[in-house]
């Protein structure tokens, strides 16, 4: 009876995990628009390094000071999604090319 609870508990947890961690995301704005992430980012900046003073005083460790990091994650979003919409955009011609290619390399051979 146990063996066969087992593997459904351990389903029920890790689905409930991966539910918490897409909910405290979007609850974050993190799967919202450019501007919400940026937003997201600039709090996480703000509280993560006196988090992180408060654990490695707690532990004893010292650690770096943290590099300030100014860019603007909606430009670098952007032009990702421009970059990978344009290769997509040529993917059908390149594809007809290197095609082409592939068959004149394979008649060179044949000859």
């Amino acid at each position: 009876m146990a063996a066969r609870l087992l593997p459904a508990l351990r389903f029920v947890i890790k689905g409930s995990l991966a539910g918490a961690a897409v909910y405290v995301a979007y609850d974050q704005g993190l799967l919202g628009s450019g501007t919400q992430g940026a937003e997201a980012l600039q709090k996480a900046q703000a509280a993560l390094p006196p988090a992180i003073q408060e654990w490695t005083s707690y532990i004893g460790w010292e650690l770096p000071a943290t590099p300030k990091i100014d860019f603007s994650p909606s430009d670098f979003w952007n032009k990702g999604v421009q970059t990978v919409m344009s290769a997509l955009s040529v993917a059908p011609t390149r594809a007809c090319d290197y095609t082409v290619e592939g068959w004149k390399y394979v008649k060179d051979l044949v000859k």
